[in-house]
């Protein structure tokens, strides 16, 4: 089928080489190749910002919440005038005040265990008897020690009182001119070496008394007694770790004695509540023990540091147990009140919002039926209520669609006959601040 007429451009050619309007043409279509892939890449980053712009405008959007220019419905609760408590609550761990291990001092059979968990112990009592064949062996053989050098002792003293008479002899008889220089000489050294070795022997003779005694306090050592210096007279066994007719070794632990009147409970203070925290401060002990019932107790002890790994402190409250009622071991809460403020302005937490980065309440102003933020500075929290320290406000405050509101804000209410006043006092709260909010 014959095609319709087209137009063909000529370009006349010499050979081997274009004319100049054929360079013209190539540069031509150089030129709108280039103009097309610019084109296509400012067409494309036109739409990816596009599209980026209007995720970002429908993220704040949502994030951003749609506050109706019409009177928005709302409910509101009085700003009341009570008392406030600043009450932090640690959860912790009972210990013994004073607790240790009753050991051995020598190695041996334990022949007779006196004592066992639960019972109670008095100061220097004894808990177990060791075997002591061997030691009384030692002691008969360091008193026959102590006979010989004693034995020794005296025959050294007789060769003393020999030799000083022949010395004196001797020393008369060269004075007389009868006895020669040599004589008297060999008689002053035998008297030097008798007494020599009578100094050696009244030695030996302490050396043996000493090693009696020794033998004497290693054979008491296999009576175990439980000694403390400080503290009550009376503790009971808390741990048996060995049984009769074991082989104990030196220091092996017997039983552990503790005293469990008073107690210390021991809890970790967070780095927030750290500076609140001082010495005598009371605090109020509960466990799940006792359902119901608290033990008083005071502050001892406050660590000086704060561990790095939980940045926490240790805190000790003595707790009395004169009843005996808690255990160490058992788990327990504190309650350490921190302050106390009579007559605080409260809201309900529910009240708080932010605008524009500051923190502040919405007040109702029923008789114009509108809404005003007033900036606040906020005190203790305490559970559903918050102190405000300054400014001094009263009224209404918007606690249920405040979210809504902007300053100046129409608002509407359901009517509330009920509603208290402002000068409505509120029973003291306890603001639990502490590690276990």
């Amino acid at each position: 089928m014959p095609e319709g007429p087209s137009l063909v451009l000529r370009v006349p050619v010499r050979a081997g080489r274009l004319t100049p309007t054929a360079c013209s043409v190539v540069i031509w279509e150089r030129s709108m190749k280039k103009l097309l892939l610019v084109l296509l890449v400012v067409v494309v980053a036109v739409m990816a910002g596009w599209g980026v712009y209007q995720r970002v405008t429908g993220s704040e959007a949502v994030k951003k919440p749609v506050r109706s220019a019409v009177a928005v419905a709302v409910e509101t609760q009085p700003i009341r005038k009570g008392p406030i408590n600043d009450v932090g609550v640690f959860t912790g761990s009972l210990e013994p005040k004073s607790q240790f291990v009753v050991a051995s001092k020598v190695a041996g059979w334990l022949r007779e265990l006196l004592v066992d968990v639960g019972d109670t112990v008095t100061h220097n009592q004894a808990i177990a008897v060791l075997d002591d064949e061997e030691f009384a062996q030692e002691l008969e053989q360091a008193r026959a020690e102590v006979q010989v050098a004693k034995a020794n002792a005296a025959n050294c003293a007789s060769d003393l009182d020999i030799a000083k008479r022949e010395y004196e002899r001797a020393k008369a008889l060269r004075e007389k001119q009868i006895a020669s220089a040599s004589q008297l000489d060999v008689s002053e050294a035998a008297f030097n070496a008798c007494e020599t070795r009578h100094k050696v022997s009244l030695a030996q003779v302490s050396q043996r008394e000493a090693a009696l005694k020794t033998a004497l306090v290693r054979l008491s050592y296999t009576k175990v007694h439980a000694f403390w210096e400080e503290g009550d007279q009376t503790r009971v066994v808390g741990e048996r770790f060995v049984d009769e007719g074991a082989l104990l070794q030196m220091n092996q632990p017997i039983v552990s004695v503790l005293q469990n009147n008073p107690l210390k409970a021991v809890v970790y203070v967070i780095e927030r509540d750290y500076p609140k925290v001082t010495i005598g401060q009371q605090a109020v002990v509960s466990t799940d023990a006792y359902p119901g019932r608290t033990f008083p107790g005071a502050i001892t002890r406050i660590a000086p540091l704060l561990k790095e790994s939980s940045r926490q402190a240790r805190v000790e409250v003595e707790v009395p147990n004169p009843d005996l009622l808690l255990r160490p071991g058992m788990f327990i809460r504190a309650k350490v009140e921190f302050a106390r403020h009579e007559n605080a302005t409260l809201i309900p937490l529910a009240a708080l919002v932010k605008r524009d980065g500051k923190e502040g309440v919405f007040v109702a102003d029923l008789q114009n039926r509108k809404a005003c933020f007033v900036p606040v500075t906020t005190g203790i929290i305490s559970g559903e209520l918050v102190e405000i320290t300054e400014p001094e406000i009263s009224g209404e405050a918007v606690t249920i669609g405040n979210h809504l509101l902007e300053d100046g804000s129409e608002i509407t209410m359901p009517d509330s006959p009920g509603r208290g006043t402002k000068d409505e006092r509120t029973p003291p709260v306890d603001a639990r601040s502490g590690g276990s909010r």
